[in-house]
């Protein structure tokens, strides 16, 4: 059984109680497992696909925490290292009244950032496997090399390499830094996916088409276009396939796009993908991908957190059928 294998940040998300507060103004939160490449992965699990995370946790009661979330998840967790040299990252959130959001974080460094090029392991990787990151622990540090040696061995091994830039600015010291690793990064991947917030901020271009082929450069076969609860775009060598979003009661925003990727992953797993017939796989099954995608997405909405609200895969097949 093919694995989808996703590395980065394992983190708390404290979520506030009350709506519509500035951070600075809430007073109660709610402990949630979050991170997006760990939304990711839970969101494949949860559907009945073979994730397995790989990171560095803290040695304190928060790494427990989430060990425990994603192994309950379904999420294998033999590639998660520990450390004492740092703590479990963790993100304030503030939720606006209409469920968007403020972050705040605490990392200088978290656990996640120590982890070192020299924990990957050549073995891990196979031939249709897919491995999935984002960009929030590409900042300078050892997690950063270890993406780098990850990249490059699962994609010798004829794995799929997806990448979610996933933009948080309060992590990195300048937007351009970020903007620059994000541009460094895309060439090495197959699949990308972007929302609409972020694309021109990444490509510094304001016409979507344009900017969106721009993103067309090394190795990228396919580019996902999110567009939140108007739905999403792939476009392929030069197709464009569209697909509607669904209307949902939105309680909380956090997670949506990485549960939109996870559902796209765990489909695409369904299939018999690899990296030589990626384009041909999505031709023939862009409309259930996406409609499922775009399900898992929106059903997250309804909830409070990330994984702590991913639907489960009998809840998204209600929804499609309704």
């Amino acid at each position: 059984m093919r694995t989808m294998y996703s590395i980065g940040e394992v983190l708390i998300d404290f979520i506030p109680l009350q709506k519509g507060k500035a951070l600075k103004d809430v007073v109660e939160f709610e402990r949630a497992p979050g991170g997006a490449p760990a939304n990711v992965a839970a969101a494949v699990a949860k559907y009945g696909g073979r994730a397995s995370m790989i990171t560095k946790l803290g040695n304190d009661a928060f790494g427990d925490f989430l060990l425990e979330q994603l192994q309950q998840a379904g999420v294998m967790t033999d590639n998660i290292s520990r450390t004492s040299e740092a703590n479990t990252g963790l993100a304030f959130v503030s939720l606006r009244a209409d469920g968007e959001r403020d972050f705040s974080f605490y990392r200088k460094p978290s656990a996640d950032l120590l982890l070192h090029e020299s924990e990957i392991e050549e073995n891990w990787f196979e031939e249709g496997d897919i491995l999935h990151f984002c960009s929030v622990d590409l900042v300078e540090s050892p997690m950063k090399q270890a993406h780098v040696k990850a990249i490059r061995l699962a994609k010798d091994k004829g794995s799929i390499i997806s990448f979610d830039p996933n933009v948080r600015l309060p992590l990195w010291e300048h937007p351009e830094a970020c903007r620059n690793t994000i541009l460094e990064f895309i060439p090495n991947a197959h699949l990308v996916k972007i929302s609409d917030e972020e694309l021109e901020f990444i490509t510094g271009i304001d016409e979507v088409d344009r900017a969106i082929q721009s993103l067309f450069v090394g190795d990228v076969k396919a580019v996902i276009f999110t567009k939140g609860s108007q739905g999403a775009e792939l476009y392929v060598k030069g197709q464009q396939f569209q697909s509607s979003g669904f209307a949902v009661d939105v309680q909380d925003t956090t997670g949506a796009g990485d549960a939109f990727i996870g559902g796209f992953l765990y489909k695409l797993l369904e299939t018999n993908v690899r990296q030589q017939n990626l384009e041909e796989v999505l031709h023939k099954y862009h409309q259930e991908i996406l409609t499922y995608a775009n399900a898992s997405g929106a059903l997250t909405t309804t909830g409070k957190g990330a994984i702590s609200s991913l639907p489960t895969k009998e809840e998204i097949i209600q929804l499609l059928q309704n």
